[in-house]
């Protein structure tokens, strides 16, 4: 073998790199391990935060390397928010009440339901038929695009703008959401803009238990505040008041207003205050720092003798509009106090306390946020200046300290009204407020003119470019709304992980026992290694990408390790050709490995061409399944072609292993020197197939489709009930309640308690409160019906709590979603076909074997829909058309291409070693030659989909059944079908050929 240099170098290096990333996980675990042991949850976070690992890593860093687990694994929820571009171009546009605008818009928003068309680009068609003659500038020259658009602008430099102005709105949304998400405090989020889906942002957020919460929070619309502020001195007298009060019970007194403006009530209270002994000191204070450790003991009786005081540190003088200091655990209780009646009946009425957006630089502790007192100047409760005067803002270096500061530029009113804000609060505060925690609050230095300034504060880099881009698009011009979710219970998520692991563990076990019957001990180990290094690199690499496991995934790697054993039996099918030709075993091998290469080139690579396009149109799960997929068929081609040969070479260049012939007893003889007529049959193969494709249009006529919630919009509910029903109980039960919806329900499993219930009720309300009004008519339904025994629709919500009925899991899909996974479907299918059409024209130069190909998929795609029409409601499990099935039908197509590849690879081999033998006979005799493959590894693949079937649980058990169909119905279409419409289409003559016995 040539290059051996390369291949121990790429060996070796792979086998580095996939120690190192997944040694993080094994760190992560061990630190977890060790927090764990902490009973004190702040002390566990300044443990994590002290982590060095490997003297670099922190812990947030090994938790972001480490592989992950998806939401079927973990639990959690998964939202796709949608950003509104109608609304986005009616707040450019000033909201204008112009005929053709409104009537322009309309027709927009109706035909972006069922168009590919983008919002903009159906806006302008419409507009200049609507209006023609009128330019776009007649409606977009606003205050909103001042610089930007002009009325003497043309229509391309309108459009550009307002294209970028949604963008800018998308890439604000997208920092807005993600900023929310960090402050939730979700571990490893995954916050993506989706490629290709104008205004759309996927959020994932594992170990979420509180979906409502999470729902208002991402929907609601972000507002970028300019605030006045007290200064620190004018409001602590009045929080040591508060604490006094509460010390002594005494709540519902009025409160003396007077009492606090008295000098020396406030030095006394101030006293007061140092006295509480907070537990931690600002950097640079006189004081020392009290260093002794409090007893939880002493820690409640300092809260008796000071509530408020005990947690919060009230601000020295000089500190602005900060008013003190707090540990993030104690956060929550301040926040209880400050919004009592005791503050209300305290606090001047237009104070207003809001926490800094991170903890506080400069302290001796960590996890330390800094409250603010802000000034209400308006009667409304406004802020005097919001974020929407905001025309540009970038990111910076202050040019006298060198630290990272935002530059930002108002339009004229929001200049105007800057500099007298500005003006009237020489040397305070402007509190910067986004979504109700302060971003910055700076001292103003002067009167600010012309609306041109910068702000600075404890900043990042990262933090001024987040910083900027929401300046810079000011508040969301539209609110968000979620188009589709999914939420898990962490209990099924364990359950996912268990059987995982469990189809992952018999699929390996059976894999390598089957190798070692079919081919001997030595190669099938040989084999079996090649397995294990193939999951080895699969892991690191998925590892080094911070790619999610999830379920799917898991299939994606048990798939591709069925699919890497077909390299092996290709090269051992092929050796043992060889030898029984009399060539030794050195030649053997070495013909073999050189023989099989390009049958195995060209089918792993039209898997990843399939793989490919999983990915381009697939989302969430199906992107997680292609990409093991792809990952894991390279890992295979790297570690069967090279590194199994490698090791060959090396022990027979030393004399060993001299006498392998890769059989055993069981399969010295088996489906060798065959002889079958397969080319005979092609009459009552294709009137077979003829047949059973008008069978199954007659079924899609009829019956139709179980199109799941992906293709139809609505949303999926999984519940566990108390006892076993039927599921047209449930629905009976539900559709009463779901006026004008459809509801439908199906049972998962055999044990009728686990009920799916789907229906589109108020699927288009855009009002985020319909998911809870959803879940309410739920538990009202099923406990009038006696099915559900819980107490509370809040206990019926929680995944945890099974006992009762409970839901365990959720889904959502907007129509806006499902047309485009309708459409990506249809796509994804036909360009899957038309690619490898394309590739096995390219790489055999003979379109017989393209149509033969093309032929024979577009068979086995309609054979198994047809299957999933005929059977649904039959069969004690979902055989419903989502997301999930598209993805089986293309790893179908890329699977069974395999078979056909190297029918046709041997073909064309043959047809250049006897150039003399009538094209019949060549392709009959092909057909036999590769047989023994084509039964083995077929066998090895089903071998691996049947363990997933049996052991992979019901959220993969569609998908597998799928390709348990593709596989054995591939099989047969390669020999009974590709290989005679191949034949016919190169113009040649059929022969009717008497029968022919298998030797």
């Amino acid at each position: 073998m040539q290059n051996k240099g390369i291949v121990i170098v790429t060996a070796v290096l792979l086998t580095l790199a996939s120690l190192f990333y997944l040694s993080f996980s094994v760190a992560t675990n061990y630190y977890d391990s060790q927090a764990a042991k902490i009973k004190d949850p702040v002390e566990q976070q300044n443990y994590k935060d002290s982590v060095k690992y490997l003297g670099i890593y922190s812990y947030q860093k090994c938790l972001e390397t480490q592989i992950g687990l998806g939401l079927d694994l973990k639990g959690g929820m998964n939202v796709i928010l949608e950003i509104s571009v109608p609304d986005v171009v009616d707040v450019l546009a000033d909201h204008k009440t112009d005929p053709a605008y409104v009537k322009s818009m309309e027709q927009a928003k109706k035909e972006e339901e069922t168009s590919q068309s983008d919002f903009i680009s159906l806006f302008i068609k419409y507009y200049h038929q609507n209006a023609p003659g009128h330019r776009l500038a007649e409606i977009f020259a606003t205050q909103q695009l001042k610089g930007k658009v002009s009325t003497q602008s043309s229509d391309a430099d309108v459009e550009k703008a307002l294209r970028a102005e949604v963008q800018s709105a998308i890439d604000n949304s997208y920092n807005v959401v993600r900023n929310r998400i960090d402050k939730f405090g979700v571990v490893q989020p995954n916050i993506q803009k989706l490629e290709g889906q104008q205004g759309r942002i996927m959020v994932e957020m594992p170990g979420i238990r509180e979906p409502e919460r999470i729902r208002k929070l991402l929907q609601g619309s972000a507002n970028l505040e300019f605030w006045e502020t007290y200064n620190s001195e004018e409001i602590t007298p009045y929080l040591s008041q508060i604490n006094q009060r509460l010390a002594a019970g005494s709540s519902s007194a009025a409160a003396d207003t007077t009492a606090v403006k008295d000098s020396t009530a406030a030095k006394t209270e101030t006293a007061q205050a140092s006295a509480a002994k907070p537990k931690f000191q600002i950097k640079n204070d006189n004081k020392a720092a009290d260093k002794a450790a409090e007893s939880d003991a002493q820690m409640a009786l300092a809260k008796k003798q000071n509530p408020l005081l005990a947690m919060l540190q009230l601000a020295p003088q000089g500190s602005l509009s900060i008013v003190g200091y707090a540990n993030v655990r104690d956060t929550a209780a301040i926040n209880k106090i400050i919004t009592s009646e005791v503050a209300k009946q305290v606090l001047p009425s237009d104070v207003k306390l809001l926490w800094g957006a991170k903890p506080a630089d400069g302290l001796s502790t960590k996890n330390v946020f800094e409250l603010y007192a802000i000034k209400v100047t308006q009667s409304n409760g406004r802020a005097p200046l919001e974020g929407d005067v905001i025309t540009d803002a970038s990111d910076q270096f202050n040019s006298v300290t060198g630290a990272p500061e935002v530059s930002m530029t108002m339009n004229s009113d929001g200049a105007r009204r800057w500099a007298a804000l500005t003006k009237a609060n020489v040397g305070k505060a402007i509190a910067i407020v986004l979504d109700n925690v302060v971003y910055s609050a700076p001292r103003v230095n002067g009167e600010i003119p012309g609306g041109q300034s910068s702000i600075n504060g404890n900043f990042t880099i990262e933090d001024t470019k987040d910083l900027a881009n929401t300046l810079k698009s000011g508040r969301m011009p539209a609110p968000a709304r979620i188009v589709q979710e999914d939420v898990v219970g962490p209990s099924l998520g364990a359950q996912s992980i268990q059987q995982g692991l469990i189809s992952f563990v018999v699929a390996f076990v059976l894999l390598m026992i089957y190798m070692i019957v079919m081919y001997d001990f030595i190669p099938g180990m040989m084999a079996n290694m090649a397995l294990i290094l193939n999951l080895f690199f699969t892991l690191g690499i998925l590892t080094s990408f911070q790619a999610a496991l999830t379920m799917p995934g898991i299939a994606g790697i048990v798939l591709s390790l069925g699919m890497a054993v077909d390299a092996n039996v290709l090269i051992y099918e092929r050796t043992k050709e060889e030898l029984r030709k009399g060539k030794q075993l050195k030649q053997a091998l070495q013909a073999g490995y050189g023989n099989a290469f390009s049958a195995i080139f060209d089918s792993n690579l039209t898997s990843i061409i399939t793989g490919v396009i999983l990915y381009v149109f697939g989302t969430g799960p199906i992107r997680g399944f292609a990409t093991t997929l792809i990952i894991g068929i390279c890992c295979s081609f790297f570690t069967a072609v090279y590194l199994t040969r490698l090791v060959y070479e090396y022990k027979l260049k030393k004399d060993k292993w001299l006498n392998q012939n890769f059989t055993t007893r069981i399969s010295r003889k088996f489906l060798q020197n065959t002889s079958v007529g397969f080319m005979n049959m092609y009459r009552k193969s294709f009137t077979i197939a003829g047949i059973a494709v008008v069978l199954f249009c007659i079924s899609f006529a009829v019956r139709g489709l179980s199109k799941s919630i992906d293709f139809t919009g609505g949303r999926n509910y999984v519940i566990k009930l108390e006892k076993a029903v039927e599921p047209e109980q449930v629905a009976a039960a539900l559709r009463p309640s779901f006026p004008n919806s459809t509801v439908s329900a199906l049972a998962l499993g055999t044990d009728h308690k686990t009920i799916r219930i789907s229906t589109n009720y108020k699927i288009d309300s855009n009002n985020p409160a319909v998911d809870n009004e959803i879940e309410n008519i739920l538990f009202t339904s099923l406990s009038k019906a006696g099915m559900v025994t819980q107490k509370s629709v809040e206990v019926f919500k929680n995944p945890d709590i099974r006992a009762g009925g409970s839901i365990i899991s959720s889904a959502k899909v907007g129509p806006s979603v499902a047309k485009d996974i309708t459409y990506g479907a249809i796509i994804s299918v036909i360009f899957a076909l038309i690619a490898i059409f394309l590739y096995i024209l390219i790489r055999f130069h003979n379109v017989a074997f393209s149509v033969g190909s093309t032929v024979a998929l577009a068979l086995d795609t309609i054979i198994v829909i047809g299957f999933y029409s005929a059977l649904w409601g039959l069969v004690p499990f979902s055989l419903e058309i989502d997301q999930t099935f598209i993805g089986a039908i293309l790893t179908v197509i890329g699977y069974s291409i395999n078979d056909k590849v190297v029918v046709f690879d041997r073909i064309r081999e043959n047809l250049g070693l006897y150039k003399k033998r009538d094209y019949w006979t060549i392709f009959n005799d092909s057909l036999n030659e590769t047989l023994a493959r084509t039964i083995n590894t077929s066998s090895t693949t089903l071998l691996v989909l049947l363990c997933i079937f049996f052991f992979g649980g019901d959220s993969i058990r569609s998908f597998s059944f799928a390709m348990i169909l593709g596989v054995v119905f591939g099989t047969l279409s390669s020999i009974f079908i590709a290989a005679p419409i191949a034949y016919i289409t190169m113009g040649r003559k059929p022969k009717e050929e008497t029968e022919v016995q298998a030797a």
